[in-house]
């Protein structure tokens, strides 16, 4: 589905919150420029669209700056009609809205924490990372995806688990992800990695493992030398 305004997306790599706007406006058949962003050297343009926060994912439609992943996320939702990623009824839009932020604030800021950090930081973001997953697991139990039978906002949020997660574990050396410790997650990870529109759209491990080794190395020796 096309509507009027040329569609660009500022996005660096490994950014999840990034391939998530890139699933929402696949899912809904929308035509984009994506614009690469150097995060160590920001352009001009990031910068103008985005003067508060200055970082990526920033979507501009029409020539109108949205920043901020969910943000954004709605903004597509509400702009492309078809093929709707949150609910009609209302009581189940602000629940999908509910979860979809405990994803972020609870689940990746904590696992973040946990990849960025060493010793008794670290230690306390994979508590708080285990609790937060196995609190979506419990979400999930009886479910295909967070909204029933087709993916939804709570999906594509959370969607980058299954491939992001994994590259976290290895970069950081910890374990945070057992199959058998969150049943319903796991199956989830399952339906949703066969998803096309996630699938067909996935950073290279290789380029995701360099990344997170570097930014790894570059926040430990920061903490170490304060």
């Amino acid at each position: 589905m096309e509507m009027g305004g040329e569609v660009k997306l500022f996005g660096a790599l490994p950014s999840p919150l990034c391939y998530r706007i890139e699933w929402a406006l696949k899912h809904k058949g929308i035509t984009y420029e994506y614009v690469h962003e150097n995060l160590r050297d920001k352009s001009p343009l990031l910068l103008k669209y985005n003067p508060v926060y200055k970082k990526v994912p920033v979507l501009l439609h029409d020539g109108n700056p949205v920043a901020e992943s969910l943000v954004i996320l709605e903004y597509i939702d509400e702009t492309w009609k078809e093929n709707p990623i949150l609910p009609e009824d209302p009581y189940q839009r602000a629940m999908a809205r509910f979860w979809a932020k405990f994803a972020d604030e609870k689940c990746f800021s904590s696992i973040l924490t946990a990849l960025f950090s060493q010793g008794k930081e670290q230690e306390q973001a994979i508590e708080s990372s285990l609790e937060a997953l196995k609190t979506l697991d419990a979400e999930l139990e009886g479910k295909k995806f967070f909204g029933g039978e087709t993916i939804g906002f709570v999906d594509i949020v959370a969607g980058w688990i299954p491939h992001w997660l994994p590259a976290m574990e290895e970069a950081a050396d910890m374990k945070l992800f057992d199959a058998h410790q969150f049943p319903s997650l796991d199956a989830w990870a399952k339906n949703i990695n066969e998803v096309p529109v996630i699938k067909e759209n996935l950073p290279p491990r290789d380029k995701m493992m360099t990344a997170y080794h570097g930014m790894r190395k570059n926040m430990v020796s920061s903490a170490t030398s304060k």
